[in-house]
C-alpha cells in the first residue's frame, strides 16, 4: 500500500456503506474504529467487521490509541482479521508503534496528531513496524491552539522530512472536512503534492476523483520530464542544457520520477 494515493474513511458503525467504499475506487479503504464510532458502539463496530469481513483489497483498520481501553480488543481482531495494514491514532513513541505491529502482525501507518507525536519523530520512523506517516492536520491544530494552517506547515515539513530521511514513502495527508466545497479539497491535495506528500485521507467517495487528479503530475509536468530524459539520454550523461537551464542529475531524477508517478 505503499503507492496508494486516496485513502477512504468509512464508519465501523456503518456496515451497509463497507461495500460501496470497497467499490468507490479508492486506492486503500479504513474501516475508523476510532473517531467515527460512538464510544457506546466501538464493540458492535467490530462485530460489524468481523461478519463483513473480508470486505475487499487494499483495506486498513484505524484502530483506537494505544492509551485507549478500546486498545487491546481493537488489535485482538485486527490480528484474526488481518487487514493490510493498521492505521494507528496519536501515534507518539516508538513503543505505540511496535507493540501495535507486535501485537496485531500488521504494518502500521503512523498517524501523529499530537505535538508530542512530533517531538518523537525520529525514533517513530526508526520503529520496526512503521510503513507509512500519516498527517493528523485537525487534532494537532487542537493540540497546538492554533487556528491559522499555515501555522501546521512546519509539521507538514517535518513528515516529509522524517520520511524521507529514514526511507519510508512519501506522507499521507490529512482529511478536508468540507465534504461539499471541491474547491477547498483542490486547494488542500495541490498543497499536499507541493509539499511532497504521497497520497490524502477521504472522507467522501467524492473526494476521490478530486484528490487524485490534484496530486498526479500535470500534463505540462509529464511534457516537462520527457524532454529532460530524452535530452538526457541522448547526450550520454554528458552535461546538456534544456531551455536555457542545465540538467543535471537531481533534475533528471525529477523528472524520471514524476514519469513513474505519472505511469
Amino acid at each position: 500500500m505503499e503507492n496508494a494515493v486516496t485513502w477512504l474513511f468509512v464508519p465501523g458503525s456503518r456496515p451497509e456503506r463497507f461495500a460501496k467504499a470497497a467499490g468507490a475506487g479508492a486506492d486503500a479503504v479504513i474501516v475508523d474504529l476510532e473517531d467515527a464510532v460512538p464510544a457506546d458502539a466501538k464493540a458492535s463496530a467490530r462485530e460489524n467487521l468481523r461478519a463483513a469481513w473480508p470486505i475487499g483489497s487494499g483495506v486498513a483498520v484505524r484502530i483506537n490509541a494505544r492509551s485507549s481501553p478500546e486498545f487491546e480488543a481493537d488489535v485482538q481482531l485486527c490480528q484474526e482479521l488481518g487487514p493490510d495494514a493498521i492505521v494507528l491514532p496519536k501515534t507518539e513513541s516508538a513503543a505505540d508503534v511496535r507493540a501495535t505491529a507486535e501485537a496485531t502482525g500488521r504494518p502500521v501507518l503512523g498517524l501523529v496528531e499530537t505535538a508530542r507525536g512530533f517531538v518523537n519523530l525520529g525514533e517513530i520512523c526508526a520503529a520496526p513496524g512503521l510503513a507509512r506517516l500519516v498527517f493528523g492536520s485537525i487534532d494537532l491544530a487542537l493540540d497546538l491552539g492554533v487556528t491559522a494552517d499555515a501555522a501546521l506547515d512546519a509539521s507538514r515539513a517535518d513528515l516529509v522530512r522524517w520520511s524521507a530521511a529514514c526511507g519510508l514513502p512519501a506522507p499521507l495527508d490529512g482529511v478536508t472536512p468540507s465534504i461539499s466545497d471541491a474547491d477547498a479539497v483542490e486547494r488542500d491535495a495541490r498543497r499536499a503534492k507541493e509539499w511532497g506528500f504521497g497520497g490524502k485521507l477521504c472522507i467522501h467517495p467524492a473526494q476521490l476523483p478530486i484528490v487524485r487528479d490534484a496530486m498526479r503530475p500535470s500534463a505540462e509536468e509529464v511534457a516537462w520530464a520527457r524532454r529532460v530524459v530524452d535530452a538526457d539520454e541522448q547526450a550520454n550523461g554528458a552535461a546538456v542544457s534544456l531551455d536555457g537551464a542545465m540538467i543535471d542529475r537531481p533534475v533528471v531524477e525529477r523528472a524520471r520520477r514524476l514519469l513513474r508517478a505519472a505511469d
